[in-house]
């Protein structure tokens, strides 16, 4: 495929082959980090310095090549319960970066849940670890075939109850996108700001997320003031004013966690064109 090297082949086979290895190192929590460590800072210097380059003639950034894009658990749902083999390519408006914006699903119903490698890092991690969902080929195969102690298949009815699972336990829905994975999407990660190199790096400035094209908003006349939403928002969106939630449109990524975990049910989610368009595969298909 365009603009798929050599180099993206290796690395996605490193990716996938040795993950949890792949996320130590990369977060300097491995001992190898230290042996790797100044080579793979001078590459990084280099691929930098290669990058602003290319930036500046409308080119790519480290972002561009590895990142999520935020979806509320029914998107989430749907794209675990595809039925049909599609193809949709160049979602620019939909995955804001230069590369790996594809989807393209073969076999959209081989689905395998992977323990998270973000969590299994951590030596008091959240639960359940077996949260990372594979969708599709030759991604579910090549994970089942090469970490069968730490994976498994499961119908699209497992992952949907999957979601669900996580949605009540607060976590946010990522639909993954990497370079090394064929530019294209591979994964829906249900994440939490305390594991999750992903969202830890979002929150130190690199844009690894994108929002799903929604804002939370707070009816005051409603809200209990009961803190819930802000404890469960893994943005940090969430204060209190004046006696009731106040969700900041900047920082709020419309992921619906909020509005999950609010008893009284005064939070809902609302289209904001400035957050880009939500992924909702069933219009994508449709073209609606």
């Amino acid at each position: 495929m365009p603009g798929f090297t050599w180099f993206d082949r290796i690395h996605g086979y490193v990716y996938a082959r040795w993950p949890y290895l792949y996320i130590r190192v990369a977060t300097g929590e491995h001992p190898m980090a230290r042996v790797v460590g100044p080579m793979a800072r001078r590459i990084l210097a280099w691929f930098n310095q290669e990058s602003t380059k290319s930036s500046m003639d409308g080119g790519t950034d480290f972002a561009d090549t590895y990142h999520g894009k935020v979806v509320p658990l029914q998107q989430a749902t749907q794209l675990v319960t595809v039925d049909e083999e599609i193809r949709l390519v160049d979602l620019e408006q939909v995955i804001p970066y230069a590369r790996a914006r594809d989807i393209v699903l073969k076999n959209p119903d081989h689905i395998v849940v992977l323990d998270c490698p973000c969590r299994a890092r951590r030596p008091d991690p959240c639960q359940p670890l077996a949260v990372c969902l594979i969708i599709g080929e030759p991604f579910a195969s090549f994970i089942v075939d090469h970490h069968p102690h730490r994976s498994r298949w499961i119908a699209p009815e497992e992952a949907v109850s999957i979601l669900q699972a996580e949605d009540g336990r607060g976590h946010v829905h990522h639909a993954f996108f990497k370079d090394a994975m064929l530019d294209r999407f591979y994964a829906i990660c249900n994440c939490c700001a305390c594991c999750c190199g992903a969202m830890q790096a979002h929150r130190t400035g690199v844009p690894m997320l994108a929002p799903s094209g929604y804002v939370a908003r707070a009816d005051g006349s409603v809200c209990a003031a009961c803190r819930s939403c802000a404890d469960a928002c893994q943005f940090a969106a969430i204060s209190f004013l004046h006696g009731f939630a106040h969700i900041d449109p900047a920082t709020c990524m419309g992921c619906g966690v909020c509005v999950s975990q609010c008893p009284p049910e005064a939070i809902s989610l609302h289209r904001d064109p400035a957050k880009g368009e939500p992924l909702d595969i069933r219009g994508l298909i449709t073209g609606g």
